[in-house]
């Protein structure tokens, strides 16, 4: 019993050293904290600088509208949506700008949306109306593809606040080389049937040969014309700008109908006197109307003596 008491001592012991070793190091792993200074003395903690957001000109750039690949030709196109100071100004400027870059305009709408109209009436007769509205405009522009970049920069000068930029640039190569195909296929076979139309033979077969010559031509045309359009979405990249100002105040008077026609009415007595006149008319018109049915009043006179002459006899 003493060896097992002395035996139960020794691990109890190398226990409670293993826990005062494992405090030891949690402590100096800790950093030393002084818990008698006091609140205020601690450095107060720096506050975070807002970022700026980036100006116009950066929101407006784009790698889409400057990568260039060998081989690869790019379809660019915009649409940018922005707040302006003056609508119909900022659209010149913008008109402008175009004609400096090579450029020109397709569409340049402007319209007004009215928000909301109120109206009250004043003593002298006239109506003050009140009326906010919104000016919008929307213009689509064409500027050679390579200039686009440079056309966006310029365009941060008009832009009060930017709604929202979509830049893409779409890879024509395919469809470039689609284009050349047909037109080659087309070219072969239109001079196909030119042979065949030239050489000798019966004169109904040389007809349907011409015939057939010139719907090949047709098509050889409209691939030609396809291609242009092709090059020409690839040279001048298409651009959308919606446009807006801020919501304005409109005030107009113009005359008030119902109090002008309050005010030149006819008298408390005059209308009192075309009262009596217009019910003396509405008498003789129910007199009139009454005449009109005197077959229904001697039916019912007749009626009425057939009675009292039926009930006299039963008497």
């Amino acid at each position: 019993m003493a060896v097992l008491a002395c035996a139960w001592t020794l691990v109890l012991g190398g226990c409670s050293r293993k826990e005062e070793a494992a405090d030891a190091a949690a402590s100096a792993e800790l950093p030393h904290v002084n818990l008698d200074k006091p609140a205020g003395a601690w450095p107060p903690s720096r506050p975070q600088t807002p970022v700026a957001p980036p100006d116009t000109q950066t929101q407006l750039q784009s790698a889409a509208n400057t990568q260039t690949q060998d081989g690869r030709r790019f379809i660019r196109t915009a649409s940018v949506a922005f707040s302006v100071r003056d609508v119909y100004r900022s659209a010149l400027s913008i008109e402008d700008l175009v004609a400096k870059y090579g450029g020109f305009v397709e569409r340049n709408d402007i319209r007004t949306e009215v928000n909301d109209t109120r109206s009250h009436a004043r003593h002298d007769g006239m109506r003050v109306e009140l009326t906010t509205y919104t000016l919008q405009g929307v213009l689509t522009v064409r500027v050679p593809s390579d200039r686009t970049q440079e056309f966006l920069r310029a365009l941060a000068g008009q832009i009060e606040f930017l709604d929202t930029r979509n830049v893409e640039a779409t890879d024509a190569q395919f469809d470039l080389l689609r284009q050349q195909l047909a037109f080659a296929r087309h070219q072969q076979a239109q001079q196909a049937l030119a042979q065949v139309a030239s050489a000798p033979g019966k004169t109904g077969e040389r007809v349907d040969a011409v015939s057939t010559r010139a719907d090949a031509q047709t098509q050889r045309d409209e691939a030609t014309v396809a291609r242009a359009e092709l090059e020409d979405r690839i040279a001048f990249a298409r651009i959308g700008l919606a446009i807006r100002q801020a919501p304005q105040l409109r005030r107009t008077e113009r005359p008030d109908l119902e109090i002008a026609i309050r005010r030149e009415g006819p008298g408390f007595f005059a209308r009192i006197g075309e009262a009596l006149a217009e019910g003396w008319r509405l008498a003789l018109d129910v007199i009139v109307g009454l005449a009109y049915l005197w077959p229904l009043w001697l039916g019912a006179v007749l009626a009425v003596a057939g009675l009292r002459a039926w009930r006299g006899r039963r008497r």
